[in-house]
């Protein structure tokens, strides 16, 4: 007698296997969610003992009269005192926030331009041009470090190489770095001569720019200037808008070389009394970390403002190749 199946049915070769168990499928998910917490343990750990607690601890301290030396139990709470006194009765905050908002808004465009700039002249097969990138990336690689601030304070000082560069055409120069009307501009130039990191990420920007739209343009008639600004800024502007939000917040926590310069102090007469040395002053010279912490609370809300004003405006003039500009 032949066994038949019905359509559509394979026929059973062996006995089934036990099904899996809503319960033992719930104890494979947790299993595999206990490892993934494992793994994550190292970051979780650093986030909460370096940022997330130390930050809410900042944040009531800033409605503290804390000034290092006392301990934290006997604290005196003073409610909004400290943003009263920032916003009303400190003249050197004032001054602090002036000056970094002069060096942001002259540094950061400068330096932007200056990328931009390089990045063309850099992205052609020229030979060695590998090299060029390299040495003009060099010193984004140093960053902010004490010793290219000494570096260059001791370029710009009285008896420095720049004077003497100047001394070859006949040309009398300045004590750069301790007169208070160049002083801040000694550091703007500091901060643009580090273009290598936006530039960079300009060239990586022009790499993608497809090279029919130049063709086209030339075909148009589309000179050099009239293709740089029909094809290569607008298909630039979502590395352009990165870079301007990255730059500006760097631009704003400026704080070593104006640390290095004035000894600390902000010097000569507040001209390089940046925000974050401000800070710095109150916290850990006047010891008053209460008002310290408040100005750090104030400029962290400042600096989201301002990079919400840029996401908010930005679908203005950032054009994406897909076409999607929210």
């Amino acid at each position: 007698m032949a066994l038949t199946t019905a359509p559509g049915r394979t026929p059973r070769t062996g006995p089934a296997g036990p099904r899996p168990t809503r319960r033992g499928a719930g104890r494979a998910r947790l299993g595999e969610g206990l490892a993934g917490y494992v793994f994550l343990s190292p970051w979780l750990i650093g986030l909460m003992g370096v940022t997330a607690i130390p930050m809410l601890l900042s944040l009531w301290l800033s409605f503290t009269d804390y000034d290092i030396l006392t301990p934290l139990s006997e604290v005196r709470w003073v409610g909004l005192a400290n943003y009263e006194r920032m916003f009303t009765a400190d003249p050197s905050y004032w001054h602090a926030v002036r000056v970094t908002l002069t060096f942001a808004l002259i540094a950061v465009p400068l330096k932007l331009a200056a990328a931009l700039g390089v990045a063309l002249l850099l992205n052609r097969a020229w030979r060695g041009v590998g090299l060029f990138r390299s040495l003009f990336y060099l010193p984004s690689l140093l960053g902010g470090s004490v010793a290219l601030a000494i570096v260059w304070v001791n370029m710009f000082n009285r008896d420095g190489a720049f004077n003497s560069f100047l001394a070859l055409f006949g040309v009398e120069g300045l004590p750069w770095v301790s007169d208070p009307d160049w002083a801040l501009e000694t550091l703007m130039v500091l901060a643009i001569w580090q273009f290598g990191a936006p530039m960079v990420i300009f060239l990586a920007g022009l790499k993608q720019v497809p090279t029919e739209l130049y063709e086209a343009a030339a075909v148009d008639g589309a000179g050099a200037w009239r293709r740089f600004r029909a094809v290569t800024l607008p298909m630039l502007s979502p590395v352009i808008f990165f870079n301007l939000v990255l730059e500006t917040i760097n631009g704003f926590q400026g704080f070593t070389a104006a640390f290095v310069l004035s000894n600390g102090t902000g010097g000569p007469v507040d001209s390089t009394l940046m925000y974050t040395l401000k800070l710095y002053i109150s916290g850990f010279t006047d010891l008053e970390m209460g008002y310290a912490s408040a100005m750090a609370w104030v400029f962290l809300v400042a600096i989201g403002v301002v990079t919400a004003v840029f996401f908010s405006t930005g679908r203005f003039w950032v054009h994406y190749s897909d076409g999607d500009d929210s």
